[in-house]
Formats: C-alpha cells, sequence, structure tokens
C-alpha cells in the first residue's frame, strides 16, 4: 500500500467537508440531540431512582461510548457514499488505487471524524450536565479500542451492502446500530434477555464493553477477560469485513455489475 494513495481519499473528504458547511454540521446533530435527550432522562433517573445508582454514569456514559461506535460505522459509510453520489466510484476504481488503499482511507475518514464528534460530546455533556468520561477512570480507554474498531468492521460491511445492493440499499445501513443495540446491552445488562438474544449479544464485541464499564460504575476492577475477548471478536469481524468486501467487489468485477453501477436501482 502507498501512504499517498490512502491521504488522497482522506483529503478528498476534508475537502467536501470544508466546501459544504452542511457536511459539517451533519457530524453534530444527532448527537447533540442524544446528550440533550439521555442527559435529561439520566438526571430525572439520579433525582427519583436509587440514590446509590449513579445514573448519570450508567446511561449517559453508555450513550456516548454507543453514540462514538455509531459515528465511527456511519462515518465510513458516509465517506463512501460520497463517491457514490457524485458519481466518481468508476473514477477511482479505473485508477491504479489498490482496494486496501481504498478502505485504509475511508477508515481514516471515519478515524478523524468520530473522534472529533467524540470530543464534542464529551465538551457538550460537560458543559450542560457536568458529566466527564473519567468517571469510568483510564479503564474505558480499552474498551474504546473495541468499540473503534468494531465500528470499522460494520462501517466496511455497510459498503459492502451498497457495493452489492446498489445506492437505494444505503437505507439498510443507517439502521444497522439501532438493530444490533438491544442484543448488546447498551443500557441494561444482558441477563434480562431472554437465551437466545445472551447467546446473540456474546457473539457481538459492544456487549462486552457495557458489561465492562457497569462492573467499573459499580465498584468493581477492569475486567482482562471481557476486554480480550471483545478485542479478539472485533479483529475477527473486521478480517471477515475485509474479505466480504474483497469478494462483493470482485463479484461486480466479474458480472459488470461495477460498470453499471449509478445512482439508480441495480439489478
Amino acid at each position: 500500500m502507498k501512504p499517498i494513495r490512502i491521504y488522497a481519499i482522506f483529503l478528498r473528504q476534508i475537502y467536501l467537508l470544508r466546501g459544504n458547511l452542511t457536511r459539517f454540521f451533519q457530524m453534530f446533530i444527532w448527537i447533540t440531540v442524544d446528550i440533550l435527550l439521555w442527559g435529561f432522562i439520566s438526571k430525572y433517573f439520579t433525582g427519583v431512582g436509587n440514590a446509590h445508582m449513579n445514573f448519570f454514569a450508567v446511561l449517559l456514559g453508555a450513550i456516548l461510548l454507543w453514540d462514538f461506535f455509531g459515528r465511527m460505522m456511519q462515518s465510513i459509510a458516509t465517506a463512501f457514499f460520497e463517491d457514490v453520489w457524485a458519481r466518481n466510484f468508476l473514477n477511482i476504481f479505473a485508477s491504479p488505487i489498490l482496494i486496501s488503499e481504498y478502505l485504509t482511507g475511508l477508515v481514516l475518514t471515519g478515524v478523524v471524524t468520530s473522534l472529533v464528534a467524540f470530543v464534542v460530546m464529551l465538551f457538550l455533556a460537560g458543559v450542560v450536565f457536568g458529566f466527564s468520561i473519567l468517571v469510568y477512570g483510564f479503564a474505558v480507554i480499552p474498551f474504546l479500542i473495541i468499540l473503534f474498531l468494531f465500528g470499522i468492521a460494520l462501517g466496511i460491511v455497510g459498503v459492502s451492502i451498497v457495493l452489492r445492493l446498489g445506492p437505494p440499499a444505503e437505507w439498510f445501513v443507517w439502521p444497522i446500530p439501532a438493530v444490533i443495540s438491544p442484543f448488546v446491552g447498551v443500557i441494561y445488562p444482558l441477563s434480562i434477555l431472554p437465551h437466545w438474544m445472551q447467546f446473540v449479544g456474546h457473539l457481538l464485541p459492544p456487549s462486552y464493553v457495557f458489561e465492562g464499564v457497569r462492573a467499573i460504575v459499580a465498584g468493581g476492577t477492569f475486567s482482562g477477560s471481557a476486554f480480550a475477548i471483545g478485542l479478539c471478536l472485533s479483529l475477527m469481524y473486521i478480517a471477515l469485513a475485509y474479505f466480504i468486501f474483497l469478494a462483493v467487489y470482485r463479484k461486480a468485477i466479474r458480472t459488470g455489475l461495477i460498470a453499471r453501477y449509478s445512482a439508480e436501482s441495480v439489478n
């Protein structure tokens, strides 16, 4: 892989953000709504609930982490969609760029935009509600890595879905975080779920993140086993997502689907 090509993919996305304030502000609109909504819900529960339960740390902290994950996934997908919307997709793949370079450029874009959005979320939660992510201590950093890696995996899967089914399939991508959220226990423990949902949850890395974070808030210690399992699963899903994209891309080339790729439905 050549770093200059990866940087070119990343730089194009930066120019798009800089040239259109709508693209820039959409990074923060939904996270702002989530922080305000769940912040006030957390404040209410803190007032009427058990005084021994830190609802701010449990609820608002969980939403911060989940929004970080969702932003990571959606940033990668959005960077890909920009090439589709601009009818630039074929131009990129007509160039000498490698698949690995293109995906790495999308991931780099997702990393930067997600970190910026996460900093804004932390600032907003601190200013409006006095919440600090440091309530978890430095133990939260390894768990953020798991969410970061799994977000990359799902972002690549989302790109693969659209590449295979066409631009109208982008509406299958946006709900992915909402679809998996009931299985990973973002704001409740997995133990309250039916057994089949618990089984699915244990196959998803974020479940180990939120179980581990709740244990820390409850006065426990950092769970090395939860981190190790979540990390291994995330890395496995990244490898699987890459091979899925590669298989979809090769099929698109072999069948001529990529030549008919447009803003219309692809049969």
